[in-house]
């Protein structure tokens, strides 16, 4: 059975949309969040008799099916014109010209701190020194995950000394030690240091810019050491971003 633009002297065209191309918001529900090609087929009508128009408005704004298909593009039908052809490659040519350079990938690897002292230690040397692939990415995302219930990670001053002394006294008058706990099997240290942990928190997000992580002049990396003798400490480091377009 003809199609309707074909009936009324139109074209049906096959268009080739990778993954990522800009689609009018007519087309947008149509593609697939998770697909990497669609087929689209649109069917047009250049020129529709004056009476026929209000019954034939999708014409006018291009009248759209899609399917899935595989990672690679599909060639048009063997039905499709010439201009069919020269419309799916000037679709591609947009969508190439719209991606951004470079490689978008994840990287994720477990450190191990030596052990520290109890109370807040600055260790944003140490992070960038287990992680020196952060130099490769043009943009990203860092997360620091500390596998820990008595320890915790936090953003702060990196300059002077006192402060991780004052964030260590503040910590410990919000959570004094005491036997007005229920858990004391662990000693009088490790009830105060899970109330620590839990209000530090255990985990960082922190952009990634150009090679570096994006972090103001005075802040630094803060690992908090809430227990006597806390032992060595996993921090577990996942990025995910751009590498830069040169490959370096």
């Amino acid at each position: 059975m003809a199609s309707p633009a074909a009936a009324l002297g139109g074209s049906r065209v096959a268009i080739g949309l990778p993954r990522g191309a800009p689609l009018r918001p007519q087309l947008a529900p149509l593609v697939p969040a998770n697909s990497n090609t669609c087929f689209v087929s649109v069917e047009t009508g250049p020129t529709l008799p004056q009476s026929n128009r209000h019954r034939c408005r999708h014409f006018r704004h291009a009248r759209v099916s899609a399917s899935l298909f595989g990672s690679s593009s599909p060639s048009p039908p063997p039905s499709a014109s010439p201009s069919a052809a020269s419309a799916s490659a000037s679709t591609a040519d947009l969508a190439n010209a719209a991606e951004a350079p470079g490689k978008t990938v994840w990287l994720q690897k477990t450190i191990e701190l030596p052990p520290y002292k109890r109370g807040c230690h600055v260790i944003t040397s140490q992070i960038m020194r287990a992680v020196p692939e952060i130099a490769e990415f043009r943009v990203g995302i860092a997360n620091l995950f500390v596998l820990h219930t008595s320890a915790s990670l936090t953003i702060n001053e990196n300059a002077s000394p006192d402060v991780p002394l004052d964030m260590e006294d503040a910590l410990n008058r919000i959570a004094p030690e005491g036997n007005h706990y229920r858990h004391l099997d662990e000693g009088y240290d490790d009830m105060p240091a899970h109330v620590k942990s839990s209000l530090m928190g255990c985990s960082l997000t922190i952009p990634i810019m150009a090679g570096r992580f994006k972090l103001g002049i005075w802040q630094g990396i803060y690992l908090n050491e809430h227990r006597n003798y806390g032992g060595a400490r996993q921090v577990c480091i996942t990025i995910h971003g751009e590498k830069r377009a040169d490959g370096r």
